[in-house]
């Protein structure tokens, strides 16, 4: 049974002092007589998360209209965040891993509404609800009994999973709106096939040597290719570069900042890489993907179903996401296999003119 999200859902107040705030939130200012009721949402996890998350955001643009919509979510991610359209501020938030932050640097007075869309237990639901919103939104759980809300079900993909929260709230949320603008800053490598061997554990990490097999293979087709990695994934970089015999120009190691990784993407011919936040954005920009799927199935965090433009391997069992080392199911994905994906995919519409078709040299 679903609960209406209540008048303020349908009948938002206006911003009383007109103000527009974007970027960073920083402490005080807000929660003044005559400003705009605040809106708070907790997904203080990585990029991936945050993109999966962009249809929820929007279905609360939607819902409360009016409102300023505040995401606690990490600094860094903030470009991104905006470009949705769907958030206002950011609040710094993060915690390591994918555990629930200590507190929240909120100020003024209690938030109208809280989304917890960060989890489904004690820690976020308590954290959310120790600011004292006026309403929380989440799943409900039986060790925090008094929030009621819709059961959390682990076989759901996340997309659908926090439309679904919001739909048992009374708001149109729809998965499927989740593409981002294209980027304000040029590619630093317009028409590139982007590979990314990085993941957020050595479980999702497709073997280097594999990575390279495929962008030499690329390269000798007259393809060009980058090798991209996070701030801790140097090593990874290094090898695939290495391997491939990648000039430095073509080596985005040390983690691009956000902006200029979403640039990257956007303007690709391809992107390849492991269940990570760049398949998101591939996704979140129409650019053709291959997705290399385990130890986690497709159905919880890959690419939408039947979109030519996106390809997600995967071929099973389901393991530990979390393991030290590649995942058995990661390691049955050949580098024929990823070529041939690359082959089937459609061509990109961001595809700069003059270069010749996918399969041209193969």
């Amino acid at each position: 049974m679903s609960r209406g999200a209540g008048g303020a859902a349908g009948s938002g107040v206006p911003g009383g002092d007109g103000r527009t705030v974007r970027g960073v939130a920083s402490p005080g200012g807000a929660g003044a007589a005559g400003a705009a009721p605040r809106l708070l949402v907790l997904r203080a996890l990585g990029l991936g998360d945050l993109l999966a998350g962009v249809p929820a955001l929007r279905a609360l643009r939607r819902g409360f209209p009016g409102y300023e919509i505040v995401l606690a979510a990490p600094g860094v991610l903030a470009p991104l965040a905006l470009a949705t359209g769907a958030v206002d501020r950011v609040l710094p938030a993060a915690a390591p891993g994918r555990a629930v932050p200590a507190a929240l640097d909120w100020t003024g007075p209690p938030p109208d509404v809280a989304v917890d869309l960060h989890g489904n237990g004690p820690p976020s639901h308590l954290l959310l609800a120790g600011l004292r919103p006026g309403r929380l939104f989440a799943f409900a759980h039986p060790g925090t009994p008094g929030i009621d809300g819709p059961p959390w079900y682990a076989d759901e993909h996340e997309r659908d999973r926090w439309c679904r929260l919001l739909r048992w709230y009374g708001l149109d949320a729809d998965p499927a709106n989740l593409r981002l603008p294209p980027p304000t800053p040029p590619s630093p490598a317009p028409g590139a096939i982007v590979l990314h061997p990085g993941a957020g554990s050595p479980a999702r990490c497709w073997p280097v040597d594999r990575f390279a097999a495929v962008a030499g293979a690329l390269r000798a087709r007259g393809r060009h290719v980058v090798v991209t990695g996070g701030a801790d994934e140097g090593d990874l970089v290094a090898g695939v570069a290495k391997e491939a015999g990648l000039p430095d120009a073509d080596v985005f190691g040390g983690g691009l900042p956000p902006d200029r990784l979403s640039a990257l993407v956007a303007g690709a011919r391809a992107v390849v890489s492991g269940d990570t936040g760049i398949a998101h954005l591939a996704v979140a920009h129409a650019t053709p993907s291959v997705t290399l799927c385990g130890p986690v199935p497709p159905d919880r965090w890959g690419p939408p179903p039947g979109d030519p433009r996106h390809r997600a391997l995967w071929h099973g069992p389901e393991g530990d996401p979390h393991g030290r080392r590649p995942d058995p199911a990661l390691l049955k994905i050949t580098a024929d296999e990823v070529l041939d994906a690359l082959d089937a995919l459609p061509e990109p519409s961001n595809r700069p003119e003059g270069t010749s078709p996918w399969n041209a040299h193969r």
